[in-house]
């Protein structure tokens, strides 16, 4: 069968490579399977039942709720007829609902539960389109998803084959709306065309490793659906009959690796950061041989992939330091994990040599909710910059825009494909802003191309120029500086200002250990401690420019979050908040 729309994919999991465990949750202690033909069959129940409840081709319906299988039930069921389908962050605010679903124009939401239900009453009055609310889990207040079961159960099987016949691969398949740092958000209309060669160009470079005669894998998904990187995976994953285990919050995910042993993840560099700085903490405590071994395996990690790995010596002591250090790594991850794509903000290439080195792939991918979403992904293969965003998957053209403050070959990454989107919705201006004449999308984003593999520097809207003339690219800073394992997160300032500046969050297990060893009280205000992030902010302005160097920072006593609105849902900083927020401690790094 010829795989063209995106509810193609389930079809083809059934006919192909059908599992017992296409999607699963755990519920009450034990992991609830959904067999790709019992998926089938509840997906075609959803589409029925919403066509029956008036539900017709280009309405929308929206979803607000955390990773489970009723996700992917309503997301294909929607699909199939032809109708749109609008995710919303559960994290989002009430207003950021309200103005979603106002102008998107949703006609039915499902939720998950009663706090997302209680959020969106709380804003209902304003929601024309609403005509209807149902709840995953018992509500007070809304209708049982279940309602729109029954409504397709028995269905006449052959209307909905009409009704999928009907849906072309360019019709809208979903609004995704982008988590703007200012502003309203932008509702992101992708095709099932846009998602659907996406999908297919990145397989096509063997991101996932092919498995063995017989062998069926499983992903575990954590990361949220409503953000297209997770949902394009999800898709990838039921295209390639990878089972899909959806892990019972972030804080059980550590449980639900041991549990489900999953293949491959998805993640965000700040997860695999965490994950790093466990490791070191318990690398911190051993003493004697297991000490010198764990310290040798991180010196022998962080050379992955350069010149100096390729000798046969370095092979050899890798590979004894695999069996006896790194198989550690590989355990608390499950022990069997082969892939982890790592998106939504670059990752430290100090990460990705180390989890290489301890025989776990870490792959880099670049893209954005407008390119549906991959630009460029790095392949399962040897020679890869580690360093990089990879290479430019398949049918996609990019070319690098000369901008003022940068060098020669670096400049804005411009897109060019069947993976661009329509436009924002309702937003024309905005749209010609986006993607000129010539069809190329301008991400907004900084690069160069070396050697074939694609490299984003920074960001086209944050560069600043200090009073003396000079450029500062603060993105690209700020990730040098946090190859610090005692800096966590950072902001670099000093637009107009003679020198830039930083707020720095620092990495506060990695802090307290340090503390704990060195039997100093764990206060930021405390000398040692000053001492100790002196030395690190000196350390690495060694490799800037001297217009570059960090002049001044102030240590910041919490990190932040979505939840404290310092960053948005896709983990970016809010850099006008964050600038709003410590105006008063900005202004005392440029006092006289």
């Amino acid at each position: 069968m010829e795989v063209r729309r995106l509810f193609d994919f389930l079809d083809w999991q059934l006919q192909t490579h059908p599992r017992p465990d296409a999607v699963c949750v755990k519920k009450d202690g034990k992991w609830r399977h959904y067999s790709s033909k019992e998926l089938a069959e509840t997906v075609n129940k959803v589409s029925l039942g919403l066509n029956a409840l008036g539900v017709g081709k280009g309405e929308k319906i929206g979803i607000i709720s955390g990773n489970r299988p009723e996700w992917n039930f309503v997301d294909f069921g929607t699909l199939q007829i032809g109708a749109v389908v609008v995710p919303l962050y559960p994290t989002a605010t009430a207003d950021d609902y309200r103005y979603i679903l106002d102008h998107a124009e949703v006609k039915i939401l499902f939720v998950e539960n009663e706090a997302f239900l209680q959020k969106v009453l709380s804003v209902r009055d304003g929601l024309a389109h609403l005509r209807e609310i149902y709840s995953f889990e018992p509500t007070s207040g809304a209708r049982s998803w279940r309602e729109v079961l029954d409504a397709g159960a028995g269905g006449d099987a052959g209307r909905l084959q009409a009704l999928k016949d009907a849906v072309s691969c360019e019709d809208l398949a979903t609004l995704v709306y982008t988590s703007g740092t200012t502003g309203n958000p932008k509702g992101v209309m992708l095709t099932h065309d846009n998602i659907v060669s996406n999908i297919e160009a990145v397989l096509k470079i063997k991101l996932f490793p092919e498995p063995a005669p017989g062998e069926r894998y499983k992903a575990l998904s954590f990361l949220p659906l409503c953000h297209v990187f997770e949902r394009a995976a999800a898709f990838g994953y039921i295209y390639r009959s990878v089972g899909i285990y959806y892990a019972e919050s972030l804080e059980k995910i550590a449980d639900n690796l041991k549990e489900v042993r999953p293949d491959m993840f998805t993640t965000v560099p700040r997860l695999l950061e965490k994950v790093y700085d466990k490791i070191m903490a318990k690398g911190a405590d051993l003493k004697g041989l297991r000490k010198k071994l764990f310290d040798r395996s991180i010196a022998l990690g962080l050379q992955y992939g350069l010149p100096e790995s390729r000798t046969l010596g370095y092979k050899i002591e890798l590979a004894i330091l695999r069996k006896l250090v790194f198989s550690k790594w590989r355990e608390a991850l499950g022990g069997n994990v082969k892939l982890i794509i790592s998106g939504g903000a670059a990752l430290q290439p100090r990460l990705a040599r180390l989890f290489h080195a301890a025989g776990i792939a870490v792959q880099q991918g670049y893209g954005m909710t407008e390119t549906s979403p991959v630009i460029s992904a790095l392949e399962t293969t040897p020679g890869a910059r580690l360093d990089s965003v990879g290479r430019v998957v398949p049918g996609v053209e990019v070319k690098i825009q000369p901008e003022p403050g940068y060098p020669p070959g670096e400049g804005e990454i411009c897109v060019r494909g069947r993976l661009v989107m329509k436009g924002y919705y309702k937003n024309p201006e905005a749209t010609a802003e986006t993607i000129d004449a010539d069809g190329f999308l301008h991400t907004g984003d900084i690069g160069k191309i070396e050697n074939g593999f694609l490299f984003v520097t920074d960001r086209k809207k944050e560069i600043f120029k200090t009073s003396g003339g000079k450029y500062i690219a603060p993105q690209a800073i700020e990730n040098l500086f946090k190859e610090s394992p005692f800096i966590e997160q950072m902001m670099v300032v000093g637009e107009n200002q003679k020198f830039p500046a930083a707020l720095v969050v620092p990495a506060f297990a990695a802090l307290e250990e340090w503390c704990k060893n060195e039997n100093v009280p764990y206060k930021l205000d405390h000398p040692r401690v000053k001492a100790l992030f002196d030395l690190e902010i000196n350390r690495f302005n060694e490799r800037l420019a001297q217009f570059e160097k960090i002049k001044k920072y102030a240590l910041v006593p919490h990190e932040w979050t979505i939840e404290s609105n310092e960053l948005t849902p896709t983990l970016k900083l809010k850099r006008r908040v964050l600038n709003e927020k410590y105006a008063d401690q900005i202004a005392e790094f440029y006092k006289e």
